[in-house]
């Protein structure tokens, strides 16, 4: 199986269980004398399935993102790594950007905003950071699609 064949299930897993957890909570509590439409201890069985299922396989998608060259010397996981933190970096730049858009119009009061950054700058800053984020995730992807799973 592929690296990203197995982040595909993964991904399932975890809609899975989050479905599962919300068809119990809608069955955990009936009205006095009704009985539930499901019964959760069956699905509560399903989910720690599920999970023992998912368990694995994160640990052999992590096991793969350590062992797996991605460039120079750098691991798969070291790069996962990087692209989080592009994107954090990214969702700064554009919420402080739009912070300094907002709130210019207040015709009812007597407050007077200024903006205290430079908008513009920002914005580019945040699709710079963008265009390396998105570089990045492409090669990452690239890689997934080439890389086995290992077991």
């Amino acid at each position: 199986m592929k690296l990203a064949q197995a982040l595909i299930i993964r991904a399932n897993y975890n809609t899975r269980i989050n479905e599962l957890r919300n068809r119990m909570r809608l069955n955990a509590r009936v009205q006095e004398g009704e009985t539930p439409a499901e019964d959760v201890r069956a699905l509560l069985a399903e989910v720690d399935q599920l999970s023992t299922e998912l368990e694995d396989l994160i640990r052999k998608i992590n096991r793969t993102n350590n062992e797996t060259e991605f460039e120079s010397g750098m691991s798969l996981a070291d790069a996962l790594a990087t692209r989080d933190v592009l994107r954090m970096r990214q969702n700064i730049y554009r919420e402080i950007a739009d912070a300094g858009m907002t709130g210019q119009q207040h015709y009812y009061s007597q407050i007077k905003f200024t903006r205290a950054v430079d908008v513009a700058e920002i914005h580019k800053a945040a699709d710079q950071i963008a265009v390396e984020y998105r570089d990045l995730d492409t090669r990452i992807q690239e890689l997934n699609w080439t890389t086995d799973l290992i077991e």
